[in-house]
């Protein structure tokens, strides 16, 4: 590997491993080859998201960095790789286990989408954000370990959409505060009684923690339809996913068992002994 090339994925590793996440994140179960790759995909989204979501600029500022980053994906498909370190690990990522860049650019699309959509009507809507903003990434990783079937893309797609909604349920206060958004079906919120003025108040009165229950159901059913993918997936691609899946588990019942729906929840010690053990047992 040129010293380039093995610089720029380095480089990747360094920012994948500064970022807290509840869910693993190109964790030491995978290969190292493997994890390389995820690093570099991670930065890629983490970039975008962080463009879309952080610092002070202002919607028309954060939609100008991400077409941006969208002609520089461009450009790599193309094969005019920007110098820079983030493109030419990516450019060698895509051409070495043959990714789609329509994932890519799936994902720009969703976080483009983030700065100029701040409501959804109805699930449906919230489900094609998923489709690009998250099945993606799930995606990409089957590609990663040559395990794409056609069976296998759906049930990831069911994980990685149940991953986003549980983000958006433990981030409700921050999205809210922060960005003005609300990633609960208006539909939803009005069925339950409740109105923009519980995330104002962030008031989680048994409204709002009705609606919250039936969206975990949403999540849950998502989550546990996908789950086949833990046990069809053999090896350290299946234990991965299996880490994944139990963690996303782990999140939502501590959601359910809330006062305040608008509490982010961390996960200890002893919950990650839990996600290790099921994990390990296929269940």
């Amino acid at each position: 590997m040129p010293a380039e090339l093995r610089q720029a994925y380095r480089h990747c590793q360094k920012i994948a491993r500064k970022h807290y996440e509840n869910f693993p994140v190109a964790s030491f179960v995978l290969p190292s080859e493997i994890r390389s790759a995820v690093s570099v995909i991670y930065v890629f989204a983490r970039t975008a998201d962080d463009l879309a979501d952080e610092g002070n600029l202002t919607d028309d500022e954060r939609l100008t960095q991400l077409t941006q980053m969208e002609s520089a994906l461009e450009n790599t498909i193309k094969g005019a790789i920007p110098q820079d370190y983030l493109y030419i690990a990516l450019a060698d990522v895509m051409a070495r286990y043959e990714i789609p860049a329509q994932l890519l650019l799936d994902l720009i699309s969703a976080f483009k989408q983030d700065v100029k959509i701040k409501r959804y009507q109805h699930f449906g809507e919230l489900m094609d954000y998923c489709r690009r903003s998250a099945n993606p990434v799930g995606r990409i990783m089957l590609y990663l370990f040559n395990q794409a079937s056609v069976k296998n893309l759906a049930l990831s797609d069911g994980i990685c959409s149940a991953l986003q909604l549980i983000n958006f349920y433990q981030d409700l206060s921050q999205d809210y505060e922060e960005l003005k958004r609300i990633y609960i079906p208006e539909q939803d919120m009005q069925t339950h009684g409740v109105s923009e003025a519980h995330f104002a108040a962030a008031l989680s009165d048994d409204k709002m923690q009705q609606l919250m229950q039936s969206q975990y159901d949403k999540a849950d059913k998502l989550l546990r339809a996908g789950s086949w993918l833990g046990k069809r997936l053999h090896g350290r691609a299946g234990f991965e996913i299996r880490l994944i899946i139990a963690a996303g588990f782990k999140v939502l019942q501590k959601l359910r068992q809330q006062d305040n729906v608008f509490s982010r929840p961390r996960l200890k010690i002893h919950d990650y002994i839990w996600i290790f053990w099921k994990a390990l047992r296929k269940k």
